[in-house]
């Protein structure tokens, strides 16, 4: 679901940017005017999870790959704003240091994951859990639901955006100029794999998660970061998933929608993308709008697999690690008054 660089037009980057502008100064706002000392150390956790857990990649149908996005739990604990601020800053890091999911489409991918994501997932689970006690299991349904729906709502749209591209955007022969497949093939082809393995996989994180809080800490339940809270073992919990992502390299492909522009050119992975698309078969070279924005950013730690290391399961844990670092770096200096004890550790300081 991580829309690569030349997939969308320039104008489309430019609208849907347009559209995450206001709601990441709504969230930074709502942070700001809140003890933001409070609500940074679990605004990093949740951001990190969310960075770690998209990691995980799954097999999916047709030979591609995808992975949960933690939105729904993020939006359950943090409420809607900080979840967005979480879920984005995780998509951002992803595309500027590791290349996962392109520079000019971070308004598309934070569109879709975290404002899409996360409105949708805070009011499904309201909607559904209602007034039922903290404790109560109604709400270890309600989460796996708002997770299940709201990852769905995003590769909708992710569909959309991708499946409208050669309905706008031709060149002079007519040929698609960046994302090649219409709508009526980039529906059911994103949306395979998320009603089925995907979707299940954020029903698995939003509602395990919840049943797990219910047992060890139900104010997290509230809706918003409780003050005086400690994040020091949610860190802990970090890092053993971080440990744990290699895990995420047995699933073999790409997502949907995001080859690269030598995959076109492949013979096997032209007949991957095929099976994957009604038996469509890709053009026979990437689009031209493709290729020429698909040069733009070259991440430093691309795919996750740092060019000094020659093993890829201590890349990706190393990848893991410094995504970890660099949110709370990030975190650190957007809210400059959250001490670093009080962003790693608690909400009080002490």
């Amino acid at each position: 679901m991580h829309i690569p660089d030349g997939y969308l037009s320039p104008a489309t980057c430019a609208a849907l940017y347009a559209g995450s502008a206001p709601f990441w100064y709504a969230s930074l706002q709502r942070i700001k005017r809140a003890l933001e000392s409070e609500m940074v150390p679990l605004l990093s956790v949740f951001s990190a999870f969310s960075f770690i857990i998209m990691m995980f990649n799954l097999p999916l149908p047709g030979g591609t790959t995808g992975h949960a996005v933690g939105v729904g739990i993020a939006a359950i604990v943090l409420g809607p704003w900080a979840s967005i601020l979480a879920i984005s800053m995780a998509l951002i890091i992803q595309a500027v240091f590791f290349g996962d999911g392109g520079i000019t489409a971070i308004g598309a991918n934070c569109f879709n994951m975290a404002v899409i994501g996360s409105l949708s997932a805070y009011a499904i689970y309201r909607v559904i859990s209602g007034r039922a006690p903290l404790e109560s299991p109604r709400r270890i349904v309600a989460a796996g639901v708002a997770g299940y729906l709201s990852i769905n709502l995003a590769a909708l749209a992710a569909a959309i955006e991708l499946g409208i591209q050669p309905l706008l955007y031709r060149d002079s022969s007519g040929a698609p100029l960046y994302a090649p497949y219409p709508l009526h093939i980039a529906i059911p082809a994103m949306m395979a794999g998320h009603l089925t393995v995907a979707g299940l996989a954020e029903v698995v994180v939003s509602a395990g998660v919840v049943a797990y809080l219910q047992r060890s800490d139900p104010q997290l339940l509230r809706g918003s970061a409780p003050a005086q809270h400690t994040a020091k073992p949610f860190w802990i919990a970090l890092a053993i998933l971080a440990i744990l992502t290699p895990l995420g390299l047995i699933a073999i492909g790409s997502g949907w929608g995001e080859w690269s522009p030598a995959d076109f050119s492949d013979p096997q992975t032209s007949q991957q993308i095929a099976a994957a698309s009604a038996n469509q078969p890709p053009p026979a070279a990437a689009p031209a709008g493709l290729q020429s924005l698909a040069r733009l950013w070259t991440a430093p730690m691309a795919r996750y697999a740092p060019a000094f290391l020659k093993n890829a399961a201590f890349g990706y844990v190393l990848s893991a690690l410094v995504g970890i670092a660099l949110i709370v770096l990030a975190a650190a200096c957007t809210f400059p008054d959250a001490q670093v004890r009080k962003l790693l550790f608690d909400g009080s300081g002490h």
